[in-house]
């Protein structure tokens, strides 16, 4: 595979180092746990410089596809499935579409300091205010999800949204931002006691935690998603077609 970018495109270099590395970890030599050229040997094959390297990198890390060992180098993630879903909704679009009756048991809006996870995948200074929408559902008998969201302050959410909708309806239609790719992060895990207190269960029991990394079309980010639901209420299930 021929390592270059194109230095004439609009599109920035870190995007287009992005979809590079997208691209070589799913070859053979580097599949499932080999480990990608150092970044001073691939910012001088691409004419770019290490902090451009690292922005991507940094991107991949987050979303799971890659692991950075201090003095060693950076690997691909054994075992990882990336999938881009041709078809996928809000919850509240998919439970209706299913015709699952849920209840809204807290919905609230703040504005918070990007984290380092935060800012990564959203490219934007640590400590940049986002807005963060929480989210408690369930059924009447209790609830079964938690879930954070994260938006870019490019869309221009306001946190004064009527959050009863479809999430992705008010980002595609009030705000023209069309949400068009999807990459998750699937985890079992014990609950933590804050998380158990959430979702009113006992500490330590099973939960999975979801994370999901929304872009535009031009692979913009868009939301950095995570839920939280409990493990016997739900199942995950993924069509692949060959």
């Amino acid at each position: 595979m021929e390592l270059a970018i194109d230095h004439n495109s609009p599109v920035p270099l870190h995007y287009q180092v992005e979809e590079l590395l997208r691209k070589l970890i799913e070859l053979p030599e580097f599949k499932n746990g080999g480990f990608l050229p150092k970044e001073v040997e691939l910012a001088k094959r691409l004419g770019i410089s290490r902090n451009t390297i690292r922005q991507a990198t940094n991107k991949l890390e987050y979303e799971g596809l890659l692991v950075r060992k201090k003095g060693v180098g950076t690997k691909v993630s054994e075992n990882t499935l990336t999938t881009n879903l041709d078809s996928w909704h809000s919850f509240t679009q998919e439970m209706s579409d299913k015709g699952v009756v849920f209840v809204n048991f807290l919905i609230e809006t703040n504005l918070v300091k990007a984290d380092a996870k935060i800012s990564s995948f959203m490219q934007i200074p640590e400590g940049t205010e986002v807005l963060c929408l929480v989210r408690l559902r369930g059924f009447e008998d209790g609830p079964f999800v938690y879930f954070e969201s994260y938006f870019h302050p490019r869309i221009g959410l306001t946190g004064t949204e009527d959050f009863t909708r479809p999430l992705y309806d008010i980002i595609e239609h009030d705000h023209h931002v069309a949400p068009a790719i999807s990459r998750e992060r699937i985890q079992a895990k014990s609950a933590s006691a804050i998380t158990a207190k959430r979702l009113r269960i006992g500490r330590g029991d099973p939960v999975l935690v979801r994370e999901r990394f929304v872009s535009d079309p031009g692979n913009r980010p868009i939301e950095y998603n995570i839920g939280f639901y409990i493990a016997e209420k739900f199942t995950y299930a993924i069509d692949i077609k060959r």
